[in-house]
């Protein structure tokens, strides 16, 4: 990223923003409602995605661990009160997505990053319909559970962005009161995984843009706390509708871009 203009650096420190108060704010989706923002300023999924892949590491230890303090407090005052995390699920889950989230690393290191670039802004397209109708992808049969995993697990190791699926299975299996350190957990768990194939590959993890991206990351962070403790309490489908016509309307243009850049 050495070579590009400043304004193209502010519009990546913006995005990122935007990303550390998504993820802290949902729960997941930070790296897919940013990284199609992100490829509009520079079209290199595999630049930004060893980024993402590290503050997720950062911030997922961190709010699970925040999570666990407040279990533990919690559990002095009832010991009957559950854990703040379903390991049990979790260990289940794992063991569905671990294979197709391989293949996806594989995919992602192998496949060119203009087919990879337009296979990301398809994807979030389809989440982002799903927003505007109100109708999130919601699993209830044993066999959508087990195919949502597997293509979330897929989608995860080549991009990053298949947490919206994944969270339709979790958030049936899992107590409300649990799902947010539960997938944190999880996010920390499939990260290592990819950083691990990264460091194996050569990847550049761009280590040296940490130090002014972090901070960005951290501010949408804290601005993403405040917003979690509200929707606890409210329903927001008007919030998630503006989300995805924004993000239709940017991934209309981003696969228009990248078929372009193909066929020249």
């Amino acid at each position: 990223m050495e070579h590009l203009l400043w304004w193209q650096y502010s519009l990546i420190a913006l995005i990122f923003i935007w990303s550390g108060f998504v993820r802290s704010g949902l729960g997941f989706g930070g790296a897919a409602l940013a990284l199609p923002f992100l490829l509009l300023v520079f079209n290199e999924p595999i630049v930004f995605l060893p980024l993402i892949a590290i503050q997720l590491l950062v911030f997922s230890s961190w709010i699970a661990y925040q999570g666990h303090k407040k279990s533990q407090e919690a559990k002095q005052l009832d010991a009957t009160q559950d854990s703040n995390i379903d390991w049990r699920y979790l260990k289940y889950a794992m063991g569905i997505i671990i294979v197709p989230k391989m293949i996806g690393v594989f995919g992602l290191l192998t496949l060119p990053s203009s087919t990879m670039t337009a296979i990301i802004f398809s994807i979030v397209a389809v989440y982002a319909v799903s927003y505007i109708l109100n109708k999130p992808f919601i699993s209830n049969r044993p066999y959508l559970d087990i195919l949502f995993l597997i293509i979330g697990g897929y989608f995860s190791g080549a991009s990053l962005i298949g947490a919206p699926l994944i969270v339709a299975v979790f958030a049936t299996k899992v107590a409300k009161h649990q799902l947010r350190d539960t997938l944190f957990v999880l996010w920390f768990i499939l990260v290592v995984i990819k950083m691990t194939s990264f460091l194996i590959a050569g990847v550049d993890l761009q280590l040296i843009h940490q130090l002014w991206l972090l901070p960005c990351a951290f501010i949408g962070h804290l601005l993403g706390q405040a917003f979690h403790e509200k929707i606890q309490k409210a329903e927001t489908p008007v919030f998630f509708r503006v989300i995805g016509i924004a993000l239709l309307f940017i991934c209309c243009i981003g696969v228009y871009s990248s078929l372009q850049t193909s066929l020249t």
